[in-house]
């Protein structure tokens, strides 16, 4: 028991909960809390920072996703494509705040196929809705949920967009590590986990946070670039606009390469004058300015985990939870779930975390005689538990970064611990009993 609590991912997470509650800022805390760990796993301080500049490239695809698709963002606003959506959806709902959260749960999940730019929508298209949302009392947990729903569930049970990323990264290191899998079976097995999410959603709107919640109205600035006024009716630069964002999805799914569909949708904004060249400065700049801090949380994330690894907590983690394992496939399921949720709310990534696990996981359910597809939840469930409601996932950075707009959303107790309870919960219940079942 002292070892499993002196375990460096376990203190070290630990330490960064901590520290998040106590709200000192994220990007700091996932530096001490990897220095924390470092040390506690027998390294130097030069080789605990070393592994962690060193580790930052592990994200550095997705950073500059971020910040491409931050400039994506910032170019439909700057059409006026994205004021005209809001403003149509506000006069859309009139008093129905029910069928507001079930906008934003749509809108969350084209981002992740129909129009891949991911969490970068949120703080162009949320803030401008705040005041309706205000004048309909609607508990801002309830759309933080909403919202986190729209992000995670699409990439765990579609085979389209993200989705195609995260299912190909299991079924390729299931078959790295000796489980013969193919992507056509990732999402067969995994609907089980978007069902049960699909069940956490529900509750959450219409039982958690059903009441009413009252904001304060507080002006806010949701201008990054300086805009022309517009009207509602679409013009010229608002259908390049959409023909871009078909194409950064296309180019995303031939190539699997998120920049370079960002990359060819602004080339198409730019080349056919949707926004006029001199602008490309600006966009680039607020680009960085929405997503650009969100970017480098990825990167010290990344870092973060290769510190872990170098700890080589992960493997004494495991090691320390097999004995009580104790032949049972449910017992089994429930310590795999719980190793990792403390791996995946440190890395704050899903993705980021299936390679790890699927190193430690395979010999173990093979030796037990796990199915394929119960492989197949339980390496996606435990690689998924931990994104929303960890403190440094873009699945929680980004609600935060739209909802907390006028300075009136906590991070960490309006979306952190909503989305933890509700889908980490839905989660592990969802994939103890498939494993039950499917064996």
């Amino acid at each position: 028991m002292i070892d499993f609590i002196t375990n460096p991912i376990i203190a070290s997470v630990v330490v960064l909960c901590v520290l998040c509650l106590l709200k000192v800022n994220v990007l700091i805390s996932l530096l001490i809390a990897a220095i924390f760990g470092g040390i506690l796993g027998n390294m130097s301080i030069s080789d605990v920072m070393s592994t962690l500049i060193g580790g930052m490239g592990g994200n550095s695809e997705t950073a500059l996703s971020y910040i491409l698709l931050g400039a994506f963002a910032t170019a439909v606003t700057h059409t006026g494509l994205a004021p005209i959506l809001s403003r149509k959806i506000a006069s859309a709902i009139s008093q129905k705040k029910f069928l507001l959260i079930w906008i934003f749960v749509i809108m969350a999940i084209m981002s992740q196929n129909l129009i891949p730019v991911h969490i970068a929508f949120i703080p162009i298209l949320v803030p401008p809705l705040l005041a309706v949302m205000n004048r309909l009392k609607i508990d801002r947990r309830a759309v933080a949920c909403a919202l986190a729903f729209g992000l995670k569930a699409p990439y765990i049970a579609i085979p389209a967009g993200f989705g195609l990323i995260f299912q190909g990264l299991i079924a390729d290191n299931m078959t790295q590590n000796g489980a013969q899998t193919t992507k056509a079976e990732i999402w067969q097995s995994t609907w089980i986990l978007g069902l049960a999410m699909f069940v956490a959603l529900l509750i959450s709107i219409y039982i958690s946070y059903r009441k009413e919640r009252t904001y304060k109205d507080v002006e806010i600035n949701t201008e990054t670039v300086k805009e022309e006024p517009c009207n509602d009716k679409l013009k010229f630069s608002h259908y390049i606009t959409i023909i871009a964002a078909i194409t950064t999805l296309a180019i995303q799914l031939v190539t699997g390469s998120l920049p370079l569909g960002a990359l060819c949708g602004l080339g198409i904004i730019f080349t056919f004058k949707a926004v006029n060249f001199k602008h490309m400065d600006q966009l680039v700049d607020g680009g960085i300015g929405l997503m650009g801090y969100i970017a480098f949380i990825m990167l010290v994330a990344a870092g973060y985990a290769a510190v872990m690894k170098a700890t080589g907590g992960v493997d004494a983690l495991v090691s320390s939870v097999i004995p009580y394992m104790a032949g049972s496939k449910i017992l089994a399921t429930t310590l795999m779930m719980f190793v990792g949720l403390f791996i995946t709310m440190g890395i704050g990534t899903s993705f980021g975390t299936i390679p790890i696990l699927a190193v430690l996981y395979i010999p173990i359910c093979t030796s037990m005689g796990f199915s394929i597809p119960s492989m197949i939840i339980v390496i996606a469930s435990a690689a998924a538990l931990g994104d929303a409601g960890s403190p440094a996932s873009d699945t929680t950075l980004g609600p935060t970064a739209g909802l907390n707009a006028d300075g009136q959303h906590n991070h960490i107790n309006d979306t952190c611990i909503p989305t933890f309870i509700h889908y980490n919960v839905a989660l592990v219940i969802a994939a103890i009993g498939a494993v039950a079942v499917l064996g």
